[in-house]
C-alpha cells in the first residue's frame, strides 16, 4: 500500500508538472506571437513610404538583359530584408506580388541554369577514380542536366508569355540562350566519357577481358548517342571520338562472327 501511495503521489506530481509546463509553453508562445504581431504592426505603421517606393520600382521595372533583372532582384531582397516579416507586412499594402514573384522566379531559375552549365563545363574526370565509378559520375551529371532542361522546356512557353507581359527578359530561355549553351556543354561531357572508355579499353588485354571490352564499348556508344539526341549534334572532336568507338563495335562484331564461323 505504501508503494502504491508513493506511485500515486509521483504520478500526481508528474501530471501537475506536465500541466505547468504546458501552461508555461502556451504563455510563452502567446507572448512570442504577440511580440511578432507588434513588430509587424510597427513595420506597417512606420515603413509605409519605404514600401510604396519599392512597389513603384517593381511596377516600373523593365529589363533587356536577364543579368540586370538578377541584380534588381538581389537589391530588392536586400531592401525587404529590413522588414520583420516580408509577407506579413506587405499584405497590408498594394504590393505588386505577381511581378515581384515572377522576377524572383526568373532570376533564381537563370542562376540555377548558369551554375549547372558551369558544373558541366568545369567537370574534370579524376584519373585516380576507378572507371566504373567515373562513368557513373558522368552519367548522373548528364541525368541532372537532362532533368533540369526538360523540366524547363515543359513550362517554357507559359513562362515566356508571362515574363513578356511583365517586361522580364526571355532570351535566356530560348535555345539560343542558356538552354542552348547547356546542351552544347553536354557534348564536352560526352567527349570526356568516350575518352575515359577508350583509355580503359587500351588498358585491357587478353581474351578473358573480351566480354568486359564489348560491354564498355557499348556503354560509351549509348552515352554518346544519348548526348547526341539531347544536344542536337556533336562538334568535330566529339564526332571523331564517337566514330572511333563505333569502329571498335564494328571490328568486335566482325571478330565475333569470324570466331563463330570457324
Amino acid at each position: 500500500m505504501k508503494r502504491e501511495a508513493e506511485k500515486d503521489t509521483s504520478s500526481l506530481i508528474s501530471s501537475t508538472s506536465n500541466v505547468s509546463d504546458a501552461r508555461s509553453n502556451m504563455i510563452g508562445e502567446i507572448e512570442n506571437r504577440s511580440s511578432f504581431l507588434l513588430a509587424v504592426k510597427a513595420d506597417v505603421e512606420t515603413q509605409g513610404d519605404f514600401i510604396q517606393s519599392l512597389a513603384t520600382e517593381v511596377r516600373a521595372a523593365s529589363f533587356s538583359n536577364i543579368d540586370d533583372a538578377v541584380a534588381f532582384v538581389n537589391w530588392l531582397d536586400e531592401e525587404l530584408s529590413f522588414l520583420v516579416d516580408e509577407r506579413a507586412v506587405l499584405k497590408h499594402f498594394d504590393w505588386p506580388e505577381s511581378k515581384a514573384d515572377a522576377l524572383r522566379e526568373a532570376a533564381f531559375e537563370y542562376q540555377d541554369l548558369m551554375k549547372l552549365e558551369k558544373q558541366v563545363i568545369t567537370y574534370v574526370d579524376d584519373p585516380n577514380l576507378p572507371c566504373e565509378a567515373a562513368l557513373k559520375r558522368m552519367y548522373k551529371l548528364l541525368e541532372k542536366v537532362e532533368n533540369s532542361v526538360y523540366a524547363l522546356l515543359r513550362t517554357r512557353d507559359m513562362a515566356v508569355s508571362r515574363y513578356k507581359e511583365l517586361r522580364i527578359p526571355t532570351n535566356w530561355l530560348l535555345d539560343s540562350g542558356v538552354v542552348g549553351k547547356i546542351k552544347l556543354s553536354s557534348v564536352q561531357l560526352a567527349r570526356k566519357y568516350m575518352k575515359r572508355v577508350a583509355s580503359e579499353l587500351d588498358a585491357m588485354s587478353g581474351p578473358e577481358k573480351e566480354p568486359n571490352r564489348e560491354f564498355l564499348v557499348l556503354q560509351g556508344v549509348r552515352f554518346a548517342f544519348r548526348v547526341h539526341q539531347f544536344s542536337g549534334g556533336f562538334d568535330a572532336e566529339s564526332m571523331k571520338a564517337f566514330e572511333e568507338l563505333r569502329s571498335r563495335v564494328s571490328s568486335q562484331m566482325g571478330e565475333q562472327n569470324k570466331t563463330e564461323g570457324s
